[in-house]
Protein backbone atom coordinates (compact mmCIF):
# COMPACT_ATOMS: atom_id res chain seq x y z
CA UNK A 1 0.00 0.00 0.00
CA UNK A 2 1.38 3.31 -0.85
CA UNK A 3 2.13 5.40 2.32
CA UNK A 4 2.19 9.17 1.44
CA UNK A 5 4.62 11.84 3.27
CA UNK A 6 3.25 14.18 6.05
CA UNK A 7 1.68 16.93 5.27
CA UNK A 8 4.75 19.53 6.00
CA UNK A 9 6.46 18.03 3.45
CA UNK A 10 3.97 18.31 0.97
CA UNK A 11 3.22 22.17 2.57
CA UNK A 12 7.34 22.77 2.04
CA UNK A 13 6.83 21.21 -1.76
CA UNK A 14 4.58 22.92 -2.73
CA UNK A 15 6.38 26.42 -1.42
CA UNK A 16 9.25 25.19 -3.44
CA UNK A 17 7.39 24.63 -6.56
CA UNK A 18 5.80 28.28 -6.18
CA UNK A 19 8.83 29.94 -5.61
CA UNK A 20 7.67 30.51 -1.79
CA UNK A 21 10.92 28.94 -0.74
CA UNK A 22 13.98 30.07 -3.30
CA UNK A 23 17.54 30.13 -3.42
CA UNK A 24 18.99 26.87 -3.61
CA UNK A 25 20.58 27.24 0.02
CA UNK A 26 17.07 27.41 1.66
CA UNK A 27 15.66 25.37 -0.61
CA UNK A 28 18.10 22.53 0.60
CA UNK A 29 17.94 23.07 4.10
CA UNK A 30 14.01 23.02 3.86
CA UNK A 31 13.92 19.94 1.96
CA UNK A 32 15.80 18.10 5.04
CA UNK A 33 13.98 19.81 7.38
CA UNK A 34 10.90 18.47 5.87
CA UNK A 35 12.62 14.93 5.84
CA UNK A 36 13.43 15.00 9.17
CA UNK A 37 10.19 16.30 10.45
CA UNK A 38 8.79 13.13 8.75
CA UNK A 39 10.79 10.98 10.22
CA UNK A 40 10.36 12.88 13.28
CA UNK A 41 6.67 12.14 12.93
CA UNK A 42 6.53 8.42 12.16
CA UNK A 43 4.08 6.21 13.95
CA UNK A 44 4.72 2.55 14.37
CA UNK A 45 7.18 -0.39 14.02
CA UNK A 46 6.97 -1.42 10.75
CA UNK A 47 10.10 -0.21 8.82
CA UNK A 48 9.17 -1.30 5.70
CA UNK A 49 6.51 1.53 6.06
CA UNK A 50 8.87 3.80 7.82
CA UNK A 51 10.87 3.27 4.37
CA UNK A 52 8.16 3.52 1.92
CA UNK A 53 6.86 7.26 3.19
CA UNK A 54 10.70 8.13 3.60
CA UNK A 55 10.74 7.41 -0.09
CA UNK A 56 7.45 8.98 -1.09
CA UNK A 57 9.02 12.17 1.02
CA UNK A 58 11.82 12.09 -1.54
CA UNK A 59 9.86 11.72 -4.65
CA UNK A 60 7.66 14.77 -3.37
CA UNK A 61 10.65 16.77 -2.80
CA UNK A 62 12.50 16.40 -5.75
CA UNK A 63 9.35 16.78 -8.25
CA UNK A 64 8.86 20.37 -6.73
CA UNK A 65 12.20 22.11 -8.84
CA UNK A 66 13.87 18.66 -10.51
CA UNK A 67 16.50 20.92 -11.78
CA UNK A 68 17.59 21.97 -8.44
CA UNK A 69 20.63 19.85 -7.41
CA UNK A 70 20.85 21.53 -3.97
CA UNK A 71 17.75 19.98 -3.35
CA UNK A 72 18.44 16.37 -4.61
CA UNK A 73 21.88 16.40 -2.72
CA UNK A 74 19.99 17.95 0.43
CA UNK A 75 18.20 14.49 0.64
CA UNK A 76 20.27 12.19 -0.47
CA UNK A 77 22.74 13.27 2.84
CA UNK A 78 19.77 13.21 5.02
CA UNK A 79 19.21 9.60 3.79
CA UNK A 80 22.67 8.75 3.71
CA UNK A 81 23.17 5.25 5.48
CA UNK A 82 19.84 4.54 5.99
CA UNK A 83 19.83 1.09 4.30
CA UNK A 84 21.76 -0.15 6.95
CA UNK A 85 18.96 0.54 9.96
CA UNK A 86 17.47 -2.03 11.64
CA UNK A 87 14.60 -0.71 13.41
CA UNK A 88 12.31 2.37 12.88
CA UNK A 89 14.69 4.10 15.90
CA UNK A 90 17.80 3.31 14.13
CA UNK A 91 16.45 4.53 11.23
CA UNK A 92 14.30 8.10 12.41
CA UNK A 93 17.85 8.68 14.50
CA UNK A 94 20.01 8.25 11.33
CA UNK A 95 17.71 10.32 9.43
CA UNK A 96 16.82 13.26 12.08
CA UNK A 97 21.12 13.33 12.61
CA UNK A 98 21.79 13.60 9.15
CA UNK A 99 19.58 16.26 8.27
CA UNK A 100 20.97 18.27 10.91
CA UNK A 101 24.72 18.25 10.16
CA UNK A 102 23.30 19.18 6.68
CA UNK A 103 21.56 22.33 7.87
CA UNK A 104 24.46 23.33 10.26
CA UNK A 105 26.93 22.82 7.42
CA UNK A 106 24.93 24.16 4.68
CA UNK A 107 24.19 27.26 7.12
CA UNK A 108 28.19 27.87 8.04
CA UNK A 109 29.11 27.27 4.17
CA UNK A 110 27.33 31.19 3.19
CA UNK A 111 29.81 32.41 6.21
CA UNK A 112 32.98 30.23 5.32
CA UNK A 113 32.63 31.51 1.23
CA UNK A 114 32.04 35.46 2.60
CA UNK A 115 35.40 35.04 4.18
CA UNK A 116 37.13 33.13 1.65
CA UNK A 117 35.62 35.51 -1.00
CA UNK A 118 36.42 38.77 1.04
CA UNK A 119 40.05 38.47 0.41
CA UNK A 120 39.80 38.91 -3.51
CA UNK A 121 38.09 42.07 -3.20
CA UNK A 122 40.34 45.39 -2.50
CA UNK A 123 39.57 48.96 -1.26
CA UNK A 124 38.02 51.13 -4.08
CA UNK A 125 36.69 47.95 -5.93
CA UNK A 126 33.66 48.32 -8.45
CA UNK A 127 31.91 44.55 -8.35
CA UNK A 128 28.76 43.84 -10.59
CA UNK A 129 26.61 40.71 -8.98
CA UNK A 130 23.61 39.12 -10.76
CA UNK A 131 20.48 37.96 -9.61
CA UNK A 132 20.00 37.01 -5.47
CA UNK A 133 23.06 34.58 -4.48
CA UNK A 134 23.49 34.62 -0.25
CA UNK A 135 27.17 33.44 -0.94
CA UNK A 136 27.91 35.79 -3.33
CA UNK A 137 26.09 38.63 -1.32
CA UNK A 138 28.02 37.31 1.68
CA UNK A 139 31.87 38.39 0.16
CA UNK A 140 30.33 41.90 -0.79
CA UNK A 141 29.01 42.42 2.93
CA UNK A 142 32.18 40.95 4.63
CA UNK A 143 34.28 42.94 2.45
CA UNK A 144 32.16 45.92 3.58
CA UNK A 145 32.30 44.76 7.13
CA UNK A 146 36.28 44.58 7.11
CA UNK A 147 36.29 48.11 6.13
CA UNK A 148 36.49 48.05 1.93
CA UNK A 149 35.11 51.09 0.94
CA UNK A 150 33.55 48.81 -2.23
CA UNK A 151 30.33 49.86 -4.53
CA UNK A 152 28.07 47.10 -6.05
CA UNK A 153 26.26 47.43 -9.68
CA UNK A 154 23.24 44.65 -9.17
CA UNK A 155 21.04 43.48 -12.13
CA UNK A 156 17.85 44.06 -12.15
CA UNK A 157 17.20 39.63 -13.05
CA UNK A 158 14.06 39.83 -15.20
CA UNK A 159 11.20 38.51 -15.01
CA UNK A 160 11.34 37.75 -11.10
CA UNK A 161 13.80 40.77 -10.44
CA UNK A 162 15.50 39.03 -7.60
CA UNK A 163 17.80 42.09 -8.00
CA UNK A 164 15.70 44.39 -6.04
CA UNK A 165 16.33 41.88 -3.07
CA UNK A 166 19.97 42.12 -3.70
CA UNK A 167 20.11 45.67 -3.19
CA UNK A 168 17.64 46.16 -0.49
CA UNK A 169 20.10 43.15 1.39
CA UNK A 170 23.49 45.29 0.70
CA UNK A 171 21.90 48.76 1.67
CA UNK A 172 20.33 47.70 4.75
CA UNK A 173 23.95 46.31 5.27
CA UNK A 174 25.46 49.59 4.15
CA UNK A 175 26.72 48.65 1.07
CA UNK A 176 26.81 51.61 -1.51
CA UNK A 177 24.82 49.73 -4.63
CA UNK A 178 23.61 50.58 -7.90
CA UNK A 179 20.90 48.88 -9.93
CA UNK A 180 20.85 48.43 -13.35
CA UNK A 181 18.91 46.84 -16.30
CA UNK A 182 19.91 43.65 -17.32
CA UNK A 183 20.97 44.63 -20.51
CA UNK A 184 23.00 47.43 -19.32
CA UNK A 185 25.51 44.55 -18.28
CA UNK A 186 28.11 45.04 -21.30
CA UNK A 187 27.32 49.06 -20.88
CA UNK A 188 28.50 48.68 -17.21
CA UNK A 189 31.09 46.04 -17.08
CA UNK A 190 33.95 48.42 -18.56
CA UNK A 191 33.87 50.26 -15.25
CA UNK A 192 34.01 46.97 -12.84
CA UNK A 193 36.74 45.07 -10.94
CA UNK A 194 35.06 42.02 -10.37
CA UNK A 195 32.25 40.02 -10.94
CA UNK A 196 30.97 38.11 -8.10
CA UNK A 197 27.71 35.32 -8.87
CA UNK A 198 26.19 32.23 -6.91
CA UNK A 199 25.42 29.14 -8.66
CA UNK A 200 22.36 26.82 -8.94
CA UNK A 201 24.49 23.81 -10.07
CA UNK A 202 28.26 22.92 -10.77
CA UNK A 203 28.73 20.59 -13.35
CA UNK A 204 31.60 18.09 -13.27
CA UNK A 205 33.73 19.66 -16.11
CA UNK A 206 33.38 23.09 -14.49
CA UNK A 207 30.91 24.43 -16.32
CA UNK A 208 27.94 26.57 -14.16
CA UNK A 209 24.23 26.37 -14.08
CA UNK A 210 23.08 29.56 -12.89
CA UNK A 211 19.99 32.21 -12.94
CA UNK A 212 19.29 33.15 -16.63
CA UNK A 213 21.53 35.86 -18.06
CA UNK A 214 24.79 34.97 -16.15
CA UNK A 215 26.11 33.85 -19.41
CA UNK A 216 26.20 36.84 -20.87
CA UNK A 217 27.23 38.33 -17.82
CA UNK A 218 30.20 35.90 -17.70
CA UNK A 219 31.13 36.99 -21.22
CA UNK A 220 30.92 40.51 -21.58
CA UNK A 221 33.46 39.92 -18.10
CA UNK A 222 35.28 37.80 -20.26
CA UNK A 223 35.71 40.75 -22.95
CA UNK A 224 36.30 43.29 -20.89
CA UNK A 225 38.90 41.00 -18.82
CA UNK A 226 37.36 41.43 -15.55
CA UNK A 227 37.39 38.42 -13.19
CA UNK A 228 34.58 36.58 -12.98
CA UNK A 229 33.77 34.61 -9.42
CA UNK A 230 31.21 32.16 -8.86
CA UNK A 231 30.48 31.67 -5.16
CA UNK A 232 28.44 27.95 -4.65
CA UNK A 233 28.55 25.86 -1.61
CA UNK A 234 29.78 21.99 -2.10
CA UNK A 235 26.30 20.81 -2.14
CA UNK A 236 25.38 22.29 -5.33
CA UNK A 237 28.10 20.29 -7.65
CA UNK A 238 26.56 17.79 -9.27
CA UNK A 239 27.59 14.02 -8.85
CA UNK A 240 24.79 13.14 -11.67
CA UNK A 241 26.94 15.08 -14.36
CA UNK A 242 29.64 12.41 -13.89
CA UNK A 243 27.31 9.61 -14.88
CA UNK A 244 26.33 11.73 -18.12
CA UNK A 245 23.43 13.15 -17.05
CA UNK A 246 22.49 16.65 -18.47
CA UNK A 247 21.52 19.41 -16.31
CA UNK A 248 17.45 20.16 -17.70
CA UNK A 249 16.96 23.90 -18.09
CA UNK A 250 13.99 24.60 -16.22
CA UNK A 251 11.09 26.86 -17.80
CA UNK A 252 8.85 28.60 -16.49
CA UNK A 253 5.05 29.69 -17.45
CA UNK A 254 5.00 32.80 -20.12
CA UNK A 255 2.70 35.16 -17.37
CA UNK A 256 5.81 35.60 -15.61
CA UNK A 257 7.17 37.71 -18.36
CA UNK A 258 3.96 39.39 -19.85
CA UNK A 259 0.55 39.00 -19.45
CA UNK A 260 -0.72 36.82 -22.35
CA UNK A 261 -3.81 38.38 -23.31
CA UNK A 262 -1.22 41.24 -24.92
CA UNK A 263 0.31 39.23 -27.21
CA UNK A 264 -1.10 38.97 -31.04
CA UNK A 265 -2.27 35.12 -31.67
CA UNK A 266 0.16 32.92 -32.28
CA UNK A 267 3.72 34.72 -30.49
CA UNK A 268 5.32 32.32 -27.98
CA UNK A 269 7.14 33.19 -24.73
CA UNK A 270 10.09 31.21 -23.91
CA UNK A 271 10.51 32.04 -20.12
CA UNK A 272 14.18 29.88 -19.22
CA UNK A 273 15.12 29.66 -15.59
CA UNK A 274 18.78 28.93 -16.24
CA UNK A 275 21.77 29.04 -18.87
CA UNK A 276 25.24 27.17 -18.67
CA UNK A 277 28.56 29.10 -18.22
CA UNK A 278 31.52 27.15 -19.76
CA UNK A 279 34.35 27.01 -17.63
CA UNK A 280 36.77 29.25 -19.51
CA UNK A 281 34.90 32.08 -18.62
CA UNK A 282 35.24 31.16 -15.03
CA UNK A 283 38.42 32.33 -13.18
CA UNK A 284 37.64 30.42 -9.45
CA UNK A 285 34.83 28.55 -7.78
CA UNK A 286 34.95 30.02 -4.29
CA UNK A 287 33.52 26.99 -2.00
CA UNK A 288 33.14 26.80 2.16
CA UNK A 289 36.16 23.74 0.81
CA UNK A 290 38.52 26.45 -0.45
CA UNK A 291 39.02 28.58 -3.70
CA UNK A 292 39.64 26.01 -6.54
CA UNK A 293 39.43 26.66 -10.29
CA UNK A 294 36.13 25.35 -12.09
CA UNK A 295 37.92 22.31 -13.86
CA UNK A 296 39.06 21.20 -10.12
CA UNK A 297 34.91 20.40 -10.01
CA UNK A 298 35.50 16.42 -10.53
CA UNK A 299 37.86 16.41 -7.96
CA UNK A 300 35.39 18.31 -5.51
CA UNK A 301 32.60 15.60 -6.43
CA UNK A 302 34.15 12.76 -5.98
CA UNK A 303 36.08 13.60 -2.31
CA UNK A 304 32.46 15.47 -1.49
CA UNK A 305 30.15 12.96 -1.83
CA UNK A 306 32.22 9.52 -2.76
CA UNK A 307 32.82 7.56 -5.81
CA UNK A 308 29.89 4.97 -4.32
CA UNK A 309 27.51 7.50 -4.69
CA UNK A 310 27.72 9.21 -7.69
CA UNK A 311 25.39 7.10 -9.41
CA UNK A 312 22.82 6.66 -5.95
CA UNK A 313 19.25 7.56 -7.29
CA UNK A 314 20.45 9.23 -10.87
CA UNK A 315 17.16 6.96 -12.40
CA UNK A 316 14.99 8.55 -9.54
Amino acid sequence: MRRDPDMELIEVADSIRSMEIRGAGLIARSAAEAMRHTAQEFKGEDIAAFRQVLEEGKKTLVASRPTAISLWNAVQATLRGTQDAGSVEELRSLVVANADRFVKRSSRAVETIGEFGAKRLKDGMKVMTHCNSKAALSVLKTAHANGMDIEVYATESRPWRQGLLTVKDLSAAGVPCTLIIDSAVRWAMKDMDAVFVGADTICSNGAVINKIGTSQVAMAAHDSRVPFMVCAETYKFSPRTLSGEMVEIEERDASEVVDPSLLPAGVRVRNPVFDATPPEYIDSLITEAGVIPPYAAYEVIVREFGQGSIFEGTED
